[in-house]
């Protein structure tokens, strides 16, 4: 579904990604995980366009989209959670949503999916006419993920989906991440700090050290791999 081939990606003249490349295969959910300041969400960003990469082909479906504008890439069906939920606050639940189907015209359609979402959320549909922004951490990561998923993706990006969440509420927002791929068909790309929740989840992993790829394979090995869980795991 996605490929990243030879991928650089600068900020100003400061290189933040070496030569990444992955795949993602339709259907899984594959997870890449790092130390703050590897590159991780520049990845996702890089992915989105948001920063194109200087170097390097990304193709969805084996159409390059390294050139396209974010909205372009929204409309081809990849949509991106960012770092810090970033809802609009002043907005209602209810108009969060909307944003997130802006591009879409099945009007049909996105009332099944909102409805879907309170059934999944039932706490936004309760909240529906309040403001994003007096929502708890929690109820924003999952008003932040419904809104994404109002887009309809084909391949949804999540960047750091357990930050400053409590453990109850991070393995609640974690089922539903599995529920989505399994019940919606939604490819997904889990950028997490959290390695033994991210690889608990996954299907396949990545390792970025640096800005470069150090290491690949099923989440269960990776998982078992005293490397990892000396670096990353705490074992």
């Amino acid at each position: 579904m996605l490929e990243l081939r030879s991928i650089n990606s600068y900020y100003g003249n400061i290189q933040a990604l070496h030569e990444i490349s992955l795949k993602v295969e339709e259907g899984e959910i594959i997870t890449l995980i790092g130390a703050n300041g590897a590159g991780k969400s520049t990845t996702l960003m890089s992915i989105s366009g948001i920063v194109p990469p200087r170097t390097g082909k990304i193709l969805f479906r084996g159409k390059p989209i390294q050139q396209m504008s974010p909205d372009k890439i929204v409309a081809l069906g990849i949509c991106q959670v960012p770092e810090g939920r970033h809802i609009f606050p002043e907005l209602t639940v209810a108009e969060n949503l909307d944003m997130g189907a802006f591009l879409r015209r099945d009007t049909r359609q996105i009332k099944q999916d909102l409805e879907y979402i309170y059934d999944m959320f039932p706490i936004l549909a309760d909240r529906r006419n309040q403001p994003g922004g007096n929502l708890s951490g929690g109820e924003q990561q999952m008003l932040a993920i419904s809104r994404a998923l109002m887009a309809k993706p084909q391949l949804l990006l999540l960047d750091e989906p357990s930050m400053g969440l409590a453990p109850l509420v991070t393995r609640q927002i974690f089922g539903i991440i599995k529920k989505i791929n399994k019940e919606q068909n939604t490819t997904i790309f889990l950028v997490e700090q959290n390695a033994n929740l991210a690889l608990k989840t996954a299907d396949r992993g990545y390792v970025l050290e640096t800005g470069k790829i150090t290491l690949h394979g099923p989440a269960e090995e990776l998982l078992n791999n005293k490397d990892i869980q000396k670096a990353y795991l705490g074992i």
